[in-house]
């Protein structure tokens, strides 16, 4: 390392390049806040450029850059990387009269910078991120009061970062929270599933043992979707990865082997938790009155989406109307696709075989390959 790239390096950087990472803004998209900011400060000190910039560890890049198209540069003496070693202002009236500036690639070259005026962007720890400076081509003054001004603005640069700042970790608390009360919610359905079944297993042979027994399974099958459904984060999750792992567990419970297949596409989160109780559903179905392979088939056309559960069974009964049945599960399963805004089809395999449902409904997908 060269004597010059030393001497703008400050004792602190470990610590100081812990603080620009803490607030997680470089190579973000342009902001309107600070854009704002820049035009100001160009405007009150009578110069074409103004600039946020953030000293990273081997470059200077600019959050906002009013009168300049260039991103970034390197972390040259003189100029930004030098105003971040100080306190005060780093007040250049004539750039070409400071022997540290003749270093730097903006006053040397083409460009011809004279004027330059950076005030530190302090946090309140301590640590010099950056600078909000002032440029221009010709060398001239600068007035006490307009360098008041730059300094309120810096503080207002600050105040912006440290409200991102906060509203980021807040929603990071949020986040956790959510996760825990989801952690007692999955413990807690668990749990109940539990005591219904102990509890049939106490009145074992009557009816009642049966309807408990079968509230059990349908609290777990809730668990379940539930487990999956709240590991995506995101306002839209993949369908078939969620399909997928949902159908992991099912094979295992039930025993049967379950084939996933079809699209890759998004769905949001606030549609999948029914998606995954009506698979959830209809595969248990298949399982206890077909034979053969489980399918579950998720596909997306001009017209929507298409949900398809099938089996290798016998099929279903001449003229079954799953609206008109008085199971629970089918009711479950219809007032589930109302939801959805869809349509409830059953008839038989396509492949001649087994019975087959058919949800077909309408969300605006985001495509990728099918799988």
């Amino acid at each position: 390392m060269s004597a010059s790239t030393e001497s703008i390096i400050p004792e602190n950087e470990a610590q100081r390049m812990a603080a620009v990472r803490r607030y997680e803004i470089l190579d973000t998209p342009p902001d309107g806040a600070f854009d704002r900011i820049t035009a100001i400060a160009a405007r009150r000190c009578a110069v074409p450029i103004a600039i946020v910039s953030i000293v990273d560890s081997d470059r200077i890049w600019f959050k906002s850059r009013h009168g300049l198209q260039i991103e970034q540069m390197g972390r040259d003496p003189g100029l930004c990387a030098s105003a971040i070693l100080k306190t005060v202002p780093h007040i250049l009236p004539d750039a070409r009269l400071d022997p540290r500036a003749l270093c730097n690639p903006l006053v040397a070259g083409k460009f011809g910078l004279r004027f330059y005026v950076g005030i530190p962007l302090t946090t309140h720890d301590g640590f010099n991120l950056g600078t909000l400076c002032v440029l221009d081509r010709d060398p001239h003054p600068i007035d006490e009061a307009q360098i008041e001004d730059l300094k309120d603005l810096a503080t207002v640069v600050m105040d912006q970062m440290e409200l991102r700042l906060s509203a980021r970790r807040a929603v990071t608390k949020a986040e956790l929270m959510a996760r825990e009360i989801d952690h007692r919610i999955m413990n807690s359905l668990q749990f109940t599933s539990s005591m219904l079944i102990m509890q049939s297993r106490s009145q074992s042979g009557t009816e009642a043992a049966a309807q408990l027994e079968k509230a059990a399974n349908r609290v777990a099958a809730v668990a379940r979707v539930h487990r999956h459904f709240y590991l995506a984060e995101a306002e839209t999750v993949s369908c078939i990865d969620f399909l997928r792992r949902l159908c992991a567990d099912l094979s295992a419970v039930l025993e049967r082997p379950i084939e996933v297949c079809g699209d890759e596409g998004h769905v949001p989160t606030a549609s999948i938790q029914s998606i995954g109780l009506i698979v959830n559903e209809l595969v248990t179905n298949a399982a206890k009155h077909g034979r053969g392979l489980v399918e579950v088939a998720y596909r997306i056309n001009d017209t929507g989406h298409e949900l398809r559960v099938s089996d290798e069974g016998e099929g279903l009964p001449p003229g079954f109307d799953p609206a008109a049945g008085r199971g629970l599960g089918m009711k479950v399963v219809t007032t589930l696709v109302g939801k959805l805004g869809g349509r409830l089809a059953c008839g038989c395999h396509p492949r001649g075989r087994g019975a087959c449902f058919t949800i077909a409904f309408a969300i605006a997908p985001t495509r990728a390959a099918i799988s």
